[in-house]
């Protein structure tokens, strides 16, 4: 498990956390079910605090990328069924944008930042 984080990129730790966590998910690394790492095992790995790994997680969390099972971990979830897709992806964007907001950046940042996804995901998808 190598999660690399940028000390030049002006976002907030955990949000390049939770970028690269995604990441992961996305090309297949981890997988529905899969366990991740310990709030503390990724803190010590990535060497940054318990809170802003804490953070990334929940945030996921609430943005139904991952689940947690107290006593047991934290897990990627499973996919959105079909039918849910759409109501799961407005969610989502929810979440980015208010991540985003709360991060600092600007309407015509996150907009740049959409398009940039878009052009890094399209030819991902078929």
């Amino acid at each position: 498990m190598t999660l690399v984080l940028s000390q030049t990129d002006p976002r907030a730790m955990y949000l390049q956390i939770m970028d690269r966590i995604i990441e992961k998910i996305t090309v297949g690394d981890w997988r529905a079910g899969d366990q991740l790492p310990s709030i503390r095992e990724l803190a010590v790995s990535l060497r940054v605090s318990v809170i802003t790994v804490k953070r990334a997680y929940l945030e996921l969390e609430h943005a139904g990328v991952l689940v947690v099972q107290h006593g047991k971990g934290t897990f990627v979830a499973e996919p959105v069924p079909h039918t849910q897709k759409g109501e799961g992806i407005s969610g989502r964007f929810d979440q980015a944008v208010r991540t985003g907001l709360q991060a600092g950046f600007s309407e015509q940042d996150l907009e740049a930042e959409l398009k940039r996804a878009i052009a890094r995901n399209k030819e991902t998808v078929s």
